[in-house]
């Protein structure tokens, strides 16, 4: 009788495919009922609900949005410069601290790593941060209070990132920058940071997602008389959840036309077109937010 061996391996690997498949599926399908409900006639969608192929279909909450694009659209313009200018400056303070943490020679490093691994357990509370936020940065109603606040620099991409300089990068590589006579500017900016693109694209886009997403620093910080013209697509998102007449009790287009808002399928065409962008470059920084997750995720 003839023995038939089974590797254990391929078992594994299909087995992982099909959970790897399922979990796939079960993050794709919300997505694609989100963009199918945004197409759905608001009548039909109150009347049975939202489905993945819509029985009616229509395209007024995407019209509403064209014509309410003077405050959708300065949203989103408001929305892509706090993303693109705190996602920069992000990029520079947190690089600049873990290089310094890298480094274990630096005076004072074990109290500098205790201080930021700190932070990740233990931080003031709401009420204390909103005091200082407010009352000595005054950053309330302006700019700022969508970009310092919270979501300029954690203790965890710092980890990530000083992790990658001392596992990735070699000590011969920095100490041979150092004999030809390169100071610690030139070295991080000329050797450091051009060895680091796959840690740089994934702290990066972790933090333009954060950005992007973000609502309570507006909610915290921006008042709707001094503070919304700062509003961005997420805050817009939110009025229009709390109160679905947002948009037409300030819009002189509606009111004059006599239109009514698509209110349930305008959540979804909102939620549609403020994640289009962040789908649309996620794809590219794939390979780098896995590789650069793998590495700078290694202990010592």
């Amino acid at each position: 009788m003839k023995t038939i061996y089974i590797d254990d391996s391929k078992i594994w690997r299909f087995a992982a495919h099909v959970v790897m498949v399922i979990l796939s599926i079960c993050a794709i399908v919300p997505f694609v009922l989100l963009i199918s409900a945004s197409f759905t006639d608001n009548a039909a969608a109150l009347q049975e609900g939202f489905k993945l192929i819509p029985t009616k279909t229509s395209l007024a909450a995407y019209e509403y949005i064209i014509r309410e694009w003077s405050t959708i659209g300065h949203a989103y313009l408001v929305t892509v410069v706090v993303t693109l200018l705190g996602t920069a400056i992000s990029l520079i303070i947190t690089s600049m601290f873990a290089y310094a943490l890298s480094n274990k020679k630096l005076p004072g490093h074990g109290l500098l790593t205790f201080l930021c691994v700190f932070t990740m357990l233990f931080n003031g509370g709401i009420v204390a941060s909103y005091y200082m936020w407010v009352s000595v940065f005054h950053i309330r109603n302006t700019i700022w209070a969508l970009i310092i606040p919270n979501l300029l620099m954690n203790a965890f991409t710092v980890i990530l990132v000083k992790n990658y300089f001392q596992n990735s990068i070699s000590p011969s590589i920095i100490e041979a920058a150092r004999i030809d006579g390169a100071g610690e500017y030139r070295t991080f900016a000329k050797i450091v940071m051009p060895l680091s693109m796959p840690i740089m694209a994934t702290v990066g886009l972790m933090g333009a997602i954060a950005y992007w997403n973000d609502w309570t620093n507006g909610l915290y910080y921006l008042t709707e008389r001094g503070g919304s013209q700062f509003y961005t697509i997420q805050l817009v998102l939110n009025s229009i959840n709390e109160n679905i007449n947002f948009l037409a009790n300030n819009s002189e287009l509606a009111a004059a036309a006599g239109t009514t808002l698509p209110s349930t399928t305008m959540r979804m065409a909102v939620a549609v077109v403020g994640i289009l962008p962040i789908l649309a470059i996620y794809p590219f920084f794939q390979k780098y937010f896995v590789k650069g997750i793998t590495l700078g995720g290694v202990k010592e």
